[in-house]
């Protein structure tokens, strides 16, 4: 049951020695309770593993702690149905998505008021699919707000004209579809990076094989222009939309102060995985879950118990990955110098608030964190759910 405290609870990660891969039937979700549990005697979260690659860039900032904090400021908003996306403006106010209304709302970062902004036509939802990730354009996309939606046919991104002071929201003109849709394994996560580029975070729609298809967009990164077009170079293959392959479900996506791609994914029964992502890179699944070092497969560079993690959001603040944890209900910090782990992962807020959907970073040592408890997986409470802010270190 969840604790009424609100200061940060660092709970102790047991490190295991050896390293493992699983294969097995599918699963009927990502983030459900019925996966099998590990045996008292095994490791509950494996220490990191070194990046694949020897020539990646390394952030110049100085390392962070081995051990951080983390301190809950307050909480922003409360009342939030089936909230998944959230972007926060310029002006400090944020956007948040509904998934199974449909449903774009302002939270007033200051009173906590909520506003509806507009209803996004054309979503379909069901299971884990509706209206997911929300991100604002940068660069020549500025004044857009993207969102990631399961229609009646297929999963999308979308664009529409937004103007945070009229809080006017535009028709949606879709900018990539036929990612395929399944009442499972949606993916979701949209974020522009540094080159400009939008990349989307897909799902492998319970079909395991899509993953390894470098046709299909299932179990997928992709990286596209603001327009939804494939970009001249850097992906998987000339004209391809792809960017990394070989992924179960990515609902996380960050970059770090270095311009580096990172993501986090559901496993099947075994692991969970944080990885590195590397252009052109294969993550392995279905053909391996978790770490397997073998030749052709890029291993993520922490995994983590399902009943740990079943991971959603990720951030990165303050030289760390922040990552928001569904069936694991905590917070979990991974602090990194450039791509090498500084210390074991830390576990915070565990059992506080429930099931964690999204982290987002804000400015300096400043987080969102918004729960996931109205989804029909958590236990909702008199709040629920809610958007918190947060300090950390």
């Amino acid at each position: 049951m969840r604790r009424p405290a609100v200061t940060a609870a660092l709970a102790a990660v047991t490190l295991a020695l050896t390293a493992a891969c699983a294969g097995g039937p599918a699963s009927e979700g990502n983030d459900t309770g019925g996966r099998a549990e590990p045996r008292p005697s095994e490791p509950t979260a494996q220490e990191p593993a070194s990046p694949a690659a020897s020539d990646r860039p390394r952030a110049e900032a100085s390392p962070p702690p081995a051990e951080g904090s983390v301190e809950v400021d307050g909480t922003v908003a409360t009342g939030l149905g089936s909230p998944w996306g959230l972007a926060p403006l310029p002006e400090g106010d944020l956007l948040v998505s509904s998934r199974d209304q449909g449903t774009i709302s302002r939270v007033d970062a200051d009173s906590g008021e909520v506003s509806e902004v507009g209803e996004v036509p054309g979503v379909d939802p069901g299971g884990e699919g509706g209206l997911l990730g929300l991100t604002l354009g940068t660069g020549d996309a500025q004044g857009y707000l993207y969102a990631y939606f399961t229609s009646a046919s297929d999963n999308r991104v979308v664009r529409m004209a937004y103007d945070s002071e009229s809080d006017e929201l535009g028709a949606p003109d879709v900018v990539v579809r036929g990612i395929p849709k399944s009442q499972v394994h949606n993916g979701g996560r949209i974020v522009f990076g540094p080159d400009g580029m939008l990349y989307v975070g897909t799902g492998d729609a319970d079909v395991r094989g899509a993953a390894q298809d470098p046709e299909s967009l299932a179990g997928k990164i992709l990286r596209v222009r603001p327009d939804g077009s494939a970009p001249p170079e850097g992906n998987l293959a000339e004209g391809s939309r792809v960017f990394s392959l070989g992924h179960r479900n990515v609902q996380g996506l960050a970059f770090d102060g270095a311009g580096r791609l990172w993501a986090s994914e559901f496993g099947q029964d075994t692991w969970d995985e944080v990885n590195l992502i590397e252009a052109g890179g294969n993550y392995g699944w279905p053909e391996v879950e978790g770490r397997a070092g073998e030749e052709g497969f890029v291993d993520p560079l922490v995994q983590f118990r399902p009943a740990e993690a079943s991971p959603s959001g990720l951030a990165w603040a303050e030289g760390s990955l922040w990552l928001a944890s569904l069936r694991g209900e905590r917070l979990w910090r991974i602090p990194l110098d450039g791509t090498e782990p500084v210390a074991d992962p830390q576990a915070f807020l565990e059992d506080e608030y429930g099931r964690l959907r999204t982290v987002v970073a804000d400015s300096g040592d400043e987080l969102w964190l918004m729960t996931s408890n109205t989804d029909g997986r958590g236990d909702p409470e008199g709040d629920d759910d809610r958007v918190l802010r947060l300090t950390v270190r």
